[in-house]
């Protein structure tokens, strides 16, 4: 059976699977995000009928991984619900050299474990050997650049800059950054190099930003991605947008809708609860029902716009991996 939009849906909603070892390493490598919700978890990608998942490995997971003929199934209460294939992942994921600047980060979001893993930060020479490692796999098509808050907004967007120009003189492929913004990142990105910009709002309900991103301001993000459609233009300016805080459906949906109408494209990213952060902070993750739902309005609420996801060529969007994705998942 080839995974479908709903079957996505469900594996989703669980977020991760059970997979033996030996499966693992005869068939993909493994990745470990270091920038974001997810990050020092161990994960894996699963490609089946054009869709793509990513799941962490859970020795207590209800989903397990195990081998089928030249393939692999995933299992759900001892019944195959999908088939498919363990993809390789380049660095972070499938395709890209999705690379994280800084490990770091000085702002204290609570459902982010990043500002404890106390994680690397990357000069520039290593950022280039492991993008040269992602192109001699010949499977490179795009160069992704996130990254925490080192020290300041303005030294992060300084390091990504001269990243990008030093990039953009080796390599003709697109190039997406995602950073906190500062008044000139747009304008600077753009100018070295840069592709694709992605600003993350988190979520769009104000008091649950307040709670959880302190020091942060949604008003400027906002104001950032505006004026970042500007620069780079529609279909190119993307936003993460956490589900599972708290949030309703119809905050959800109207931060959409206002994303949308500036010509930014909201990616829905089903959060988990991480250890690092037990005891500081709710998160319910997404049912299955809810992902769909909250994808077809996305979609619906693009597509009003003018705007496809499918269009873009770097960062979450194109990978798809982690979300269900308008027009490429439903």
């Amino acid at each position: 059976m080839e995974m479908n939009g709903e079957i996505k849906a469900l594996l989703v909603s669980i977020g991760s699977a059970n997979i033996d070892d030996e499966l693992l390493a005869e068939a993909a490598k493994t990745t470990i995000p270091s920038a974001g919700p997810g990050a020092g978890l161990e994960s894996f990608f699963f490609k089946s009928g054009g869709h793509r998942v990513r799941l962490s490995i859970n020795k207590n997971s209800p989903l397990r991984v195990v081998r089928c003929c030249t393939d692999v199934a995933i299992i759900k209460d001892k019944k195959t619900i999908v088939t498919g294939k363990l993809e390789p992942a380049l660095s972070h994921c499938p395709e890209q050299a999705y690379l994280t600047l800084s490990g770091r980060c000085v702002y204290d979001c609570k459902f982010c474990p990043v500002p404890k893993l106390d994680g690397e930060v990357k000069l520039p020479d290593k950022i280039l050997q492991l993008v040269d490692e992602a192109r001699q796999s010949g499977q490179l098509r795009a160069i992704s650049l996130t990254s925490g808050v080192e020290k300041s907004p303005e030294d992060e967007v300084k390091r990504a800059v001269q990243m990008v120009r030093a990039l953009r003189k080796r390599y003709d492929i697109p190039i997406g950054v995602s950073v906190y913004p500062t008044d000139t990142s747009s304008e600077e990105l753009k100018a070295a190099g840069a592709t694709e910009i992605k600003y993350n709002v988190e979520t769009m309900d104000p008091e649950i930003f307040a709670r959880y991103c302190p020091g942060l301001s949604l008003d400027y993000v906002l104001t950032s991605l505006e004026k970042a459609v500007n620069i780079f233009g529609r279909n190119r300016v993307s936003s993460n947008f956490i589900l599972g805080l708290g949030e309703s459906d119809e905050c959800v949906l109207d931060g959409v809708t206002r994303l949308a109408e500036m010509g930014v494209i909201p990616n829905l990213r089903p959060i988990s609860p991480h250890p690092l952060r037990a005891g500081e902070v709710k998160v319910e993750r997404p049912s299955a029902e809810r992902l769909l739902k909250l994808a077809r309005a996305t979609k619906k609420a693009l597509e009003d716009q003018g705007l496809r996801a499918d269009l873009a060529e770097t960062m979450c969007l194109p990978c798809t991996g982690c979300d269900i994705t308008p027009q490429i998942d439903v």
